[in-house]
């Protein structure tokens, strides 16, 4: 079945905040305690380890008096860290990230994971129910649908808490048929040209906050080298901490103004075509232009593509996907005539072959829509 996930922001009182760290504090043990072995074993014996023999060592060390304190959180968190180790070295043999490495905790975002059973996780009105912390509040802005499976509660460096519910859905509503197609340009000066003309402007989020930042940023740096020259911990320096959380909100904001405004406008796409095609950017690629690097990562393509995939999967939609180093730009979409690479200097160019005055974006996304038509009708 389908799955569904929603955030909210948590609000717990001073008990649960002290509860939900020691958690943290707890699963990041679990987690370098097992990375560690599983270091020993492979320089030893040359194979790592695997989920039985931890499970086994997690119940040994709870019975242990050195470690007894682990028995005071709940046992499905400890366990779910396991869980996400194995998670780490499976993509790192894919080659799908790099060697896990030990989490600390002073790392700005801290988080734990736990799974429903016996409906030991659900929603009370403006309350979510959580293991261990029972009733606490919560921001509900939208119900939730489906079977509850897990929940990630998180602590970020903002200084707030969310969670994240995991949820089975079994039937999503299959959106109604509305016979349009669509081809989507994404870039930088514009976010998206579209194939039937309309532009989606580039909110530029960092940028309408980047004065901002860097004013607190800089103050943030006067306090941090004030501690230095005291030779005091930072972490009590109340004056650091609390520029430290309110640079973080800054950019806690930002981000959550990209992720809203890419959230509504995958779904308003969603809902009015039923097939929209797009090309398979190399961000990973591009960011390595460092004249660019900035101006990209607030775009957030490999986001929105992903937002698009999967409400599309959800909805019923398709989505056609060409090859990063399909011509769209250079082709005419009247004659399909290739101009080569000249056009992708000049925002218009005119065909020669036809005569057509092109557009270079607008050009693109209708090359887009073509090719990614193309290639849905050769699929089986």
């Amino acid at each position: 079945m389908p799955h569904k996930a929603y955030k909210f922001r948590i609000y717990p009182n001073k008990d649960q905040q002290a509860f939900i760290h020691q958690t943290h504090g707890h699963c990041r043990f679990v987690y370098n305690h097992f990375l560690a072995l599983w270091n020993t074993s492979y320089k030893e014996e040359g194979k790592g380890l695997n989920r039985s023999i931890m499970s086994k060592m997690l119940t040994k060390l709870k019975k242990q008096d050195d470690t007894a304190w682990l028995r005071n959180v709940d046992s499905v968190a400890l366990q779910a860290s396991y869980e996400h180790l194995i998670d780490a070295f499976n993509r790192f043999f894919q080659k799908q990230n790099n060697y896990p490495r030990f989490k600390s905790k002073k790392n700005p975002v801290q988080s734990y994971t736990t799974k429903n059973t016996n409906n030991n996780i659900a929603i009370v009105g403006n309350h979510i129910k959580l293991p261990k912390l029972g009733l606490v509040k919560f921001a509900k802005s939208c119900e939730v649908e489906g079977r509850i499976l897990r929940a990630t509660i998180k602590y970020n460096a903002s200084g707030h808490f969310y969670v994240s519910i995991a949820c089975e859905v079994p039937d999503f509503k299959t959106l109604p048929k509305t016979n349009k197609t669509i081809g989507i340009d994404l870039g930088i000066t514009d976010f998206a040209m579209l194939s039937d003309g309309r532009k989606v402007e580039n909110q530029r989020f960092t940028a309408k906050m980047e004065q901002k930042l860097k004013r607190e940023q800089r103050k943030l740096s006067r306090r941090y080298e004030q501690a230095k020259k005291e030779k005091r911990d930072l972490r009590d320096c109340m004056n650091y901490q609390k520029q430290r959380r309110k640079v973080a909100r800054l950019r806690e904001r930002v981000a959550f103004q990209r992720e809203d405004f890419l959230n509504k406008l995958s779904t308003e796409l969603i809902r009015q075509y039923d097939v929209i095609c797009l090309e398979d950017l190399n961000t990973k690629g591009l960011l390595k232009n460092h004249k660019l690097a900035k101006a990209i990562s607030d775009v957030s393509w490999s986001s929105f593509v992903q937002k698009l995939m999967y409400k599309a999967t959800w909805y019923g939609r398709k989505i056609g996907k060409i090859s990063r180093f399909y011509p769209s730009s250079q082709l005419c979409h009247v004659c399909g005539h290739q101009d080569g690479k000249k056009s992708l200097d000049i925002r218009e160019w005119v065909c020669p072959s036809c005569g057509t005055v092109l557009d270079r974006d607008l050009n693109a996304s209708r090359n887009i829509l073509a090719e990614g038509l193309t290639l849905l009708t050769q699929q089986p």
